[in-house]
């Protein structure tokens, strides 16, 4: 495990491939951790990438560098966390892939930022579709039951002293022909352990749906956020086919929202969680797109 200092947090994560290629961050989401990728990450590093694993923030050994600091999970502090991280390392123009909470950081970060994010790729999450106001099906809002609980002190408490159990339902559900082992899930449980995590993960939701503000350290970031939808920079959507999260008409027809190249692929036989159900498929794909992809 690495560490680099940032202004707000000491970020963890792991480093793979050639110090010398380029650059490619992975970010997890929620709730998850690093070793989401660690199917991914062997076949980017033997392509001659630098691959590039942090921890978000309130997950694994990522902490705050300041008790005073808000605990904000709103999703502007992730972009900024993003390039915070790019800052420390000085990395040149980069591509960023995340899946679920890293895929809503990434496509902020591209928009805020088109001269240092080189190419975008999301899993499981389609762009314009963190706005508390957004149109949601019946089926989709059945699927958000738990950001709804979370609003709850119910659900508050429910999120502190049962995160194994409520986080390994969600798993269950959002990839319901995914037989992931125990083993597999405790790996990556220990990171929901962190001090930070069960308050960054209610502020998080109840801030993405109107119930919370946000840190106005990030006020010029979100308002950045409200002013403009068009990202520019060339992006790749990976959703699976079963995803019981985000079902993938939640990515659908977003061609509008993309002035640089875009592509979408529905991944066969995965849910919520590609990159560990299909990750030869996933990562085959994003080589393939970004040999293709300048």
């Amino acid at each position: 495990m690495e560490f680099v200092n940032t202004e707000r947090l000491r970020i963890a994560y792991r480093e793979y491939g050639s110090a010398a290629g380029e650059p490619l961050v992975l970010l997890h989401g929620w709730p998850d951790d690093i070793h989401t990728w660690d199917e991914v990450v062997p076949a980017l590093a033997r392509q001659g990438y630098r691959v590039i694993v942090p921890y978000l923030r309130g997950a694994g050994e990522t902490r705050f560098l300041h008790q005073g600091t808000p605990r904000s999970g709103q999703l502007s502090a992730l972009a900024q966390d993003l390039f915070d991280l790019a800052d420390a390392l000085q990395l040149p123009p980069f591509t960023v892939i995340g899946h679920d909470w890293g895929a809503r950081a990434a496509y902020n970060a591209a928009l805020l930022a088109p001269q240092r994010v080189r190419r975008c790729i999301a899993l499981a999450v389609g762009w314009g579709t963190n706005e508390p106001g957004q149109t949601l099906s019946l089926v989709q809002a059945r699927n958000y039951w738990y950001q709804w609980y979370f609003s709850t002190e119910r659900g508050a408490e429910a999120l502190k002293k049962e995160r194994r159990e409520l986080t390994g339902l969600l798993w269950k559900t959002w990839s319901p022909t995914w037989q992931f082992t125990q083993a597999e899930f405790r790996t990556t449980a220990h990171s929901f352990d962190n001090p930070d995590w069960h308050a960054i993960t209610l502020h998080s939701y109840r801030h993405r749906w109107g119930y919370a503000e946000g840190d106005p350290h990030y006020a010029a970031l979100e308002h950045r956020l409200r002013e403009d939808n068009i990202i520019a920079v060339p992006t790749l959507v990976l959703h699976g086919i079963e995803d019981g999260a985000n079902a993938i008409s939640t990515s659908a027809h977003k061609e509008h929202l993309f002035s640089g190249p875009y592509q979408r692929l529905l991944v066969e036989a995965a849910g919520h969680f590609p990159q560990r159900e299909q990750a030869e498929t996933v990562a085959n794909t994003i080589i393939a797109w970004l040999r293709n992809t300048p």
